[in-house]
């Protein structure tokens, strides 16, 4: 966990390592669980995935593939690495993201949280494919 500045204003004084890495569980939690209205108060309005295809995805289309039909089944989180400042956080994991056809994607994961007036937002997520023989850490 790096910080470049004191981060004062995070919610129940959590430290940075607790706070946002709770934030990363609560925000694919609720994509599990097709949960609208918190994926829509996480995701900035500019939210870009990159999934680990290689596809980009927008916001709007990502939210209304969710919305749809169920899109994921489970998604698994490593210990979480995490960079913050004042207004811009990073996160880095391994996850195992399940699909309801059944399929099983491990990958890297990271996320780029900014500090908005609404609360912190997801703004960017990229996963990149690993072979599933590499453990989990």
């Amino acid at each position: 966990m790096t910080m470049s500045k004191s981060i004062d204003a995070l919610p129940n004084a959590l430290a940075p390592e607790d706070f946002f890495p709770a934030l990363e569980i609560r925000r694919t939690r609720a994509l599990v669980e097709r949960d609208m209205p918190v994926i829509e108060s996480l995701h900035a309005p500019e939210y870009e995935l990159i999934s680990p295809a290689g596809r980009l995805l927008r916001r709007d289309e990502y939210l209304a593939l969710i919305a749809e039909a169920p899109f994921y089944s489970g998604w698994e989180h490593s210990d979480m690495q995490v960079r913050a400042s004042e207004d811009l956080a990073v996160l880095r994991y391994r996850a195992r993201l399940s699909f309801p056809s059944g399929k099983v994607v491990d990958c890297w994961h990271m996320d780029v949280y900014e500090r908005r007036a609404a609360g912190w937002m997801a703004v960017w997520s990229k996963a990149t494919a690993v072979p599933t023989t590499a453990p989990m850490k």
